[in-house]
């Protein structure tokens, strides 16, 4: 079934993210947009640094997990924003408004195609309703599509194969997936925003409050994202966490005092229906668990995780443990422990 925690995390990570970029909009009047969002992910990093110090990655894990997190760090850290700042440059922001809803577009293919997993009716209207509600929501008259506008897709599409290629990592703690893609991500931004910027003035406060904002936007948030699409796979996380720009609306409405417009009163609904269509979208039937070791959080009376602890331990934790075969059917999404074939369902 649909895990209540995971759904909760996207959420929760929807609500930082969603936040943060009104507050965000506040500083980006006062520095150029590739070192804000330097700042901001560098907020990150530092943000998850403190667990990834007390948590430290063993060789196995490090020598299993490095590759999807390169991968992973590669596309969504280092290629994605460069191809969003130069499809900025070619294109309105009004088409790369409209264009960045193709990242949930991208994130649902390549979950279908590279990486197999199940979706059904339900979590494809579903991602249809959020779709359709993000592109209600920046719509505006006289969008034209150009060299631009296919740099922006580019973007989407490595932020898409960064989702799927995230949601799969179980040898590395979100906290280190976070700190590598926000000290990648954050040093990068900022290197080319430094260099970009023709004259540039930085003040102390603005710096910080970007780094805080980033903590609890970008670090808080990523960090989230990656728990909750563990616990539901990439593609139902992100359904979830599309609903980011929707938040993002109604803080600019309750705390900043913009107004309310036709477009928002009809998108917001809509993304609504579609985040609880998803909710609903678990499958049944007999599947084979092969064997596997690797480390996340879990519990011990969810049907999968039967091994014992000496003293007992109690509770959501982590830690490395292995998996035996394990045969069985019951209501499940695409989560780490399901990611089996459906040939004839």
């Amino acid at each position: 079934m649909v895990s209540r925690i995971g759904v909760a995390r996207c959420l929760a990570a929807a609500v930082l993210f969603g936040a943060s970029a009104p507050a965000a909009s506040v500083l980006a009047g006062d520095m150029p947009a590739l070192v804000l969002a330097g700042l901001l992910y560098l907020g990150a990093a530092i943000a998850v640094t403190p667990a990834v110090v007390r948590h430290r990655p063993s060789v196995e894990a490090l020598s299993a997990g490095w590759r999807p997190l390169a991968v992973a760090v590669l596309f969504g850290g280092a290629l994605g924003p460069v191809l969003l700042v130069a499809g900025l440059a070619r294109t309105s922001a009004a088409t790369a408004s409209l264009l960045l809803n193709f990242e949930l577009v991208a994130t649902i293919l390549l979950a279908v195609t590279l990486f197999r997993e199940h979706l059904g009716a339900r979590l494809l209207g579903a991602a249809a309703l959020v779709s359709t509600a993000g592109v209600i929501l920046v719509w505006q008259p006289g969008v034209s599509y150009d060299t631009g506008g296919l740099l922006v897709v580019g973007a989407c599409a490595c932020w898409g194969l960064d989702n799927s290629v995230t949601s799969k990592i179980d040898q590395l703690s979100p906290e280190q997936i976070t700190l590598t893609k926000g000290l990648v991500a954050g040093g990068a931004n900022l290197i080319l925003g430094l260099v970009l910027a023709s004259t540039m003035q930085l003040h102390t406060g603005e710096v910080l409050a970007a780094l805080v904002i980033g903590a609890l936007g970008y670090g808080a948030s990523i960090t989230l994202w990656v728990k909750g699409a563990r616990d539901l796979g990439a593609a139902r996380g992100q359904v979830i966490f599309a609903a980011a720009p929707f938040i993002g609306a109604a803080v600019a409405w309750i705390v900043l005092g913009d107004a309310v417009t036709v477009a928002q009163l009809v998108a917001v609904p809509l993304a609504i229906l579609g985040v609880g269509l998803s909710l609903r979208s678990a499958h049944e039937h007999g599947h084979t668990h092969e064997p596997i070791v690797h480390e996340h959080e879990h519990r011990h009376d969810d049907g999968h995780h039967t091994h014992t602890h000496s003293p007992p331990v109690t509770g959501r934790h982590t830690h490395r443990h292995e998996h035996e075969v394990l045969v069985h059917a019951h209501p499940h999404v695409p989560d780490l422990h399901h990611r089996h074939d459906h040939h004839d369902t």
